[in-house]
């Protein structure tokens, strides 16, 4: 009997079927707890953000000054941002992006971003740091709903002053498209975030609304915030709820 037979060759094609489907069966089945522990860490670094600006805003000498606040278009939060270098060093982190209401008082639907840069230098260790960005105008605003850019290059920026007001209004202050701060260890300054480049999270967009959106879809669009964001818009009205010109 000759091996290409097909009474020989039914049973390995059986077999074959069989680990086909029973392989697409794993794969489907995976699909949905995979999305629903997506949405879970989706929900958890909202509500961290949420938990890292009222921290800042509730020491107010320490804290974002309200008038520059008030002032700002959107604000950019980024809990635990990690920073680990080794002669190379390299920042990555997941956050969100806040706009005002476009339609009234108070804040839109968050947009999922991503911040990644790098630099060069003897340097050794791994830390975290919570950042946080204003953007103060339309321009800073444009750049903020585009694929990505480029602190720095792409969009002027200023370290952000510390406290209840800013009692000097420099030049970097006043042209700077977005003001920047940071906290490490308890401490709440201002940096330069040059170099880092700011990009759309498309899956953690996902996670919220169940859509692959890109931040120009949901920034000042006037979309139903997700209730997990309920907490984070919760906390920006309480501190600025209107931005005054």
């Amino acid at each position: 009997m000759s091996l290409f037979s097909p009474r020989l060759l039914r049973p390995r094609y059986d077999i074959l079927m069989r680990l086909i489907t029973l392989t697409l069966a794993l794969a489907l089945g995976c699909a949905p707890l995979a999305a629903k522990e997506e949405k879970s860490k989706t929900a958890e670094r909202l509500d961290d953000s949420a938990s890292l600006f009222s921290e800042i805003m509730g020491a107010p000498d320490k804290s974002i000054p309200q008038d520059l606040l008030d002032k700002s278009y959107c604000i950019v939060l980024v809990p635990g941002l990690k920073k680990a270098a080794f002669v190379v060093g390299a920042k990555f982190g997941r956050g969100f992006s806040v706009c005002r209401n476009p339609n009234g008082p108070g804040w839109g639907p968050p947009a999922a971003i991503r911040i990644e840069g790098g630099s060069v230098g003897l340097q050794i260790g791994v830390s975290s740091t919570d950042v946080v960005l204003l953007v103060m105008n339309e321009g800073g605003m444009k750049h903020l709903t585009s694929s990505q850019f480029t602190i720095g290059a792409d969009a002027t920026a200023a370290a952000g002053p510390v406290g209840r007001s800013t009692t000097a209004q420099t030049d970097a202050l006043m042209n700077a498209e977005i003001l920047s701060w940071s906290r490490s260890r308890g401490a709440f300054v201002g940096i330069s975030l040059d170099g880092a480049t700011l990009r759309n999270d498309i899956d953690e967009n996902q996670a919220m609304y169940g859509q692959r959106w890109e931040s120009k879809q949901i920034l000042g669009s006037g979309a139903k915030p997700p209730a997990m964001a309920d907490k984070l818009l919760a906390a920006l009205n309480k501190y600025s709820s209107r931005r005054t010109h």
